[in-house]
């Protein structure tokens, strides 16, 4: 058996441990994808981060062994990830990006963490299911809160940046697409998720080519943002968390971290960015935890 690919024990502190480090980086990403669009555009953000976080994936398939079996799997699959490479990390992420290009960053982080209720509502056409009352209610909260932040809680329609808004909800369709995608999908995560981001970055690479906007390759700030946003948003931290989900006793306790982010990252905003956090984001932000909750206890 090869480093790395050994059996996961059971052990909850240490699922937990893996969980509460993954939840502590995905709650910076909102910081940094604003902080990195100061230096780069949303397309070169895009293309350097899946850049980082493709070589990422590479070299974690390389030390556990897994380079065979990963280009076997390219080559019997590769028309399937080449699809699912343009939706993600291409599409989604460009259409992430541009979102948080519009609009501060309290409002798209919190309108992106309504992507479960999302799929729910996808996979009645996709999946056939049906939705329960306490779904439907769930979603009814969760889009409260959505309203709520986009009017900053004044009802003034004229005043929403509605591209920004359109943007982050396209994001959470894109994102709810893809997962129930890959719910029949069972390939192993790893040599599934490096196809995908090799696809797209190639994807991405003759997007930039064709953009009339130079890519900043000097500018080490703009590698420094973009290499963060690679390695935590895209990489690391899936991987963590995939670690901590495979180790785990009890994943009720696991799922329940992920309703502390959103708050977490609303600190950092607050601290790092400068950004006056309003009330109705609060409220709002609370309305769309409260319906992912709902959501939750209806499975």
């Amino acid at each position: 058996m090869t480093a790395g690919s050994a059996p996961l024990v059971k052990n909850q502190k240490r699922a937990l441990a893996f969980g509460i480090a993954a939840v502590g980086l995905w709650s910076t990403v909102a910081t940094a994808f604003k902080i990195a669009l100061t230096y780069l555009s949303p397309l070169h953000l895009l293309f350097l981060a899946a850049l980082i976080s493709t070589l990422i994936f590479f070299l974690l398939l390389m030390w556990q062994g897994r380079f065979r079996e990963t280009m076997a799997l390219g080559r019997q699959r590769w028309l399937f990830y080449c699809l699912q490479g343009l939706l993600n990390p291409f599409i989604y992420y460009w259409v992430l990006f541009a979102a948080y290009d519009q609009l501060p960053a309290q409002q798209a982080q919190a309108i992106n963490y309504t992507w479960a209720i999302t799929m729910a509502l996808l996979a009645v056409p996709m999946l056939q299911q049906r939705l329960s009352l306490r779904e439907l209610v769930a979603m009814v909260v969760a889009y409260a809160g959505v309203v709520l932040i986009a009017t900053g809680g004044h009802w003034d329609f004229s005043q929403t940046n509605w591209l920004g808004i359109g943007l982050a909800l396209l994001s959470t369709l894109l994102w709810a697409s893809y997962w129930l995608i890959n719910t029949k999908n069972t390939d192993a995560p790893i040599p599934a998720m490096f196809w995908c981001f090799a696809f797209g970055t190639i994807a991405l690479a003759v997007a930039v080519a064709l953009d009339p906007r130079p890519l900043p390759w000097t500018e080490w700030r703009a590698w420094l943002a973009a290499g963060y946003v690679g390695m935590f948003e895209m990489g690391v931290t899936f991987l963590l968390w995939l670690t901590a989900m495979r180790t785990a006793e009890k994943t009720s306790q696991l799922s329940m971290l992920i309703f502390l982010s959103p708050f977490i990252s609303l600190l950092l905003i607050y601290s790092i960015l400068g950004e006056v956090i309003q009330v109705s984001t609060v409220i709002g932000l609370s309305l769309i935890c409260l319906g992912l909750y709902l959501q939750r206890k209806s499975t």
